[in-house]
């Protein structure tokens, strides 16, 4: 699959943020996605329940497609 690269990496930097706290003088942010964003995605049927131990999550049939399209417009083609 072909993308931008660029794009996606500043993405995902940006999305550091939602985690980011500073503890003694550094800035530090959690590796997986901000927990009340997995809330909100499971609230709204795009992906089930994320308070597991698994460490992946299920994404329902609109919450793939949702994926896939919302990656095709902000970043390019999918595979």
């Amino acid at each position: 699959m072909e993308y931008d690269h660029e794009k996606v990496d500043e993405a995902v930097l940006a999305l550091l943020y939602l985690t980011t706290s500073e503890q003694y003088g550094v800035k530090r942010a959690w590796k997986g996605l901000a927990w009340e964003v997995m809330d909100r995605l499971h609230e709204k049927g795009f992906i089930d329940n994320p308070k597991t131990k698994a460490l992946s999550i299920v994404l329902s049939e609109e919450g793939a497609k949702w994926s896939a399209e919302l990656f095709e417009r902000m970043f390019g083609a999918v595979g």
